[in-house]
C-alpha cells in the first residue's frame, strides 16, 4: 500500500507560478514511477508529467513541455511539479499517482496503482 497526499494548489494569475507537492508514505521503496495528471470540469483525466523513482528520467505532455518541471526527493519521498507561465487552460484538479511495476505507458491512467485525492489549481486571466 502507498498513500499519496498532494498540496500546493491555489489561485494564481495567468503567467504566474505554483509548485505542487505529493508526499508518499507506505511501501514507497517499491515505487517504479510517479506521475501527475489533471482533470478539468467535464473533461477526462489527462497526463501531465512522469518521473522514474530511481534514476529520475522524466516525460511531459506536449501542452506543458517547457513550462512545467517534475522532480523528486527520494529522502523525503516527495514528488514535485513546478508550474511556470501558467495559462487559464491549466485550470484543473491535479493529482499524483504511483506506478508500482514496469508496465504500460507513463501516461496511461490505468497503468497507475495508487492515487492522491487531488489539489485544485485555478489560473485566472
Amino acid at each position: 500500500q502507498v498513500q499519496l497526499v498532494e498540496s500546493g494548489g491555489g489561485l494564481v494569475q495567468a503567467g504566474g507560478s505554483l509548485r505542487l507537492s505529493c508526499a508518499a508514505s507506505g511501501r514507497t521503496f517499491r515505487m517504479y514511477r510517479m506521475g501527475w495528471f489533471r482533470q478539468a470540469p467535464g473533461k477526462e483525466r489527462d497526463f501531465v508529467a512522469a518521473i522514474l523513482w530511481s534514476g529520475g528520467s522524466t516525460l511531459y505532455a506536449d501542452s506543458v513541455k517547457g513550462r512545467f518541471t517534475i522532480s523528486r526527493d527520494n529522502v523525503k519521498n516527495t514528488v514535485y511539479l513546478q508550474m511556470n507561465s501558467l495559462k487559464p487552460e491549466d485550470t484543473a484538479v491535479y493529482a499524483c499517482a504511483a506506478q508500482m511495476t514496469v508496465r504500460g505507458s507513463p501516461g496511461g491512467v490505468l497503468d497507475y496503482d495508487y492515487w492522491g485525492q487531488g489539489t485544485q489549481v485555478t489560473v485566472s486571466s
